[in-house]
């Protein structure tokens, strides 16, 4: 058998290691007989019985005969895998196709084909297939489905081998496995319009003049179909050749999602967990920003970033916004905990600039660290925070309330410095949330007058 068309599976080395390796695939049967044959034989010898050696021979026989057969034989079969999709939300179903074709020029026998798959993915599974003619194909599916985010990986698929009197089993492995990527489920987001989004401008993209003043400008040579009302007459004299003025840049607007992840700041496990719901909330801020055409960068309390395209981010719109979604999920789907206290990591990689509009999913912080995320609100255009309620998620739904009750006193803090800020009680949805953010966004603005005014605040 030849194990995914790659070449012969290795079964022992010498005749010693061959012969081991097929008494191995003894069943329980075939042990059985074997054990009967041994017996057999002895009180026959004890006995003076010929015809009860006869038996007993046949007996021990049949087995080892069979047990040679099947490793002897030689099947030449390539099998494929194929995942449909090989990206799949939590809690939602994936199915796995195989694919079995017999290469050689000789029908093969029943077989019994197995594929190895994570207990987390549901149980493994079996399928018994009937004889293959030569060059014939059979094309087989199961489903898995898993509500932990994380990287799986499938196979290799087995090959179990049987004679038809069912004395010998052998298992051949074919060499290569594939991935399946659970990520996290992603929630569509109402359309909404957050002040200070781009740097401080509500636009979804802003415009940069690349000119500074008659002295200031940075020019370019004349190129055909130039509008000639953009021909700056003064460099064209200097140069010597018709210079134009370089016409206003169109520059992306930029969106910081910030996911805490320490472990400290997160109570319980399992997907219905305050940490799973932050992961999928920064998920789908993430994808819709993407959607949006902006340039997106994940950072992480540790200071860690997914790197993109610039230093900007990933770049959304166009062909390769699910491209870099895809990426982004796959970050997300293996993020775990932290051992990290603090938020001055992810403040130092802020510190840098204008990061746009910033995002933030926190869990329990202290006072301490409320301070920290204020300052972050300084080099943003816009910061908008998700403040999760850990003492609502970890009470049971008839739980009395905790009478000292921290979370007000740091959506003060957050609000004071420039964030909007809204708490996340259990159960809550995150579109809901994001809608409130935009109400609340629009009457921050409103009190503070302007809209530049109010960013630059």
């Amino acid at each position: 058998m030849t194990a995914g068309g790659t070449g012969q599976p290795e079964a022992g080395s010498g005749d010693k290691g061959a012969a081991r390796t097929a008494l191995a695939g003894l069943t329980t049967r075939g042990r059985s007989f074997l054990a009967a044959g041994i017996a057999a034989a002895i009180c026959a010898y004890v006995l003076g019985q010929p015809d009860l050696l006869r038996v007993g021979l046949l007996l021990a026989a049949l087995p080892l005969i069979c047990a040679a057969v099947v490793y002897r034989t030689r099947y030449r079969v390539a099998g494929s895998r194929r995942l449909s999709p090989a990206r799949v939300p939590s809690g939602s179903e994936a199915r796995v196709h195989l694919r079995m074709d017999n290469v050689s020029r000789l029908p093969t026998g029943l077989l019994m084909l197995q594929d190895r798959v994570p207990y987390v993915l549901g149980p493994r599974p079996r399928f018994v297939l009937d004889r293959v003619e030569a060059g014939g194909r059979r094309e087989v599916s199961y489903r898995v489905r898993s509500d932990l985010r994380g990287r799986y990986p499938l196979g290799p698929l087995q090959l179990r081998l049987n004679d038809p009197f069912g004395m010998c089993e052998l298992t051949r492995s074919f060499s290569t496995y594939d991935t399946l990527t659970v990520i996290p489920r992603v929630e569509a987001l109402p359309p909404v319009r957050l002040g200070g989004e781009a740097k401080g401008y509500g636009d979804g993209r802003q415009r940069s003049l690349a000119l500074a003043g008659e002295d200031d400008v940075i020019p370019r040579g004349y190129r055909y179909g130039d509008d000639l009302r953009r021909v700056h007459w003064r460099l064209t004299a200097r140069y010597g050749e018709l210079m134009v003025r370089r016409e206003e840049q169109p520059q992306r607007s930029r969106c910081t999602v910030l996911l805490d992840t320490r472990a400290v700041a997160y109570d319980g496990a399992g997907p219905d967990s305050s940490f799973e719901w932050a992961v999928s909330a920064a998920a789908s801020v993430l994808v819709h920003m993407l959607e949006r055409g902006f340039s997106v960068r994940l950072l992480t309390d540790t200071g860690a970033s997914v790197p993109g395209e610039g230093a900007d981010g990933f770049t959304g719109g166009g062909d390769g916004s699910a491209d870099a979604a895809g990426l982004m999920m796959d970050t997300l789907a293996v993020v775990d905990h932290s051992d990290g206290t603090g938020l001055s990591r992810a403040y130092d990689v802020l510190r840098g600039g204008n990061e746009g509009l910033l995002v933030a999913v926190l869990g329990d912080i202290d006072e301490e660290q409320a301070a920290v995320a204020a300052k972050m609100r300084q080099r943003s255009g816009g910061a908008v925070a998700f403040l999760l309620d850990t003492d609502a998620w970890g009470r049971e739904p008839n739980g009395v309330p905790d009478p000292i009750n921290r979370q007000e006193e740091r959506l003060r803090m957050l609000r004071e410095a420039g964030w909007t800020a809204l708490s996340v009680p259990r159960g809550v949805s995150l579109s809901e949330l994001w809608r409130q953010a935009d109400r609340e966004r629009a009457g921050i603005v409103t009190a503070g007058g302007t809209h530049g005014r109010e960013a630059g605040s």
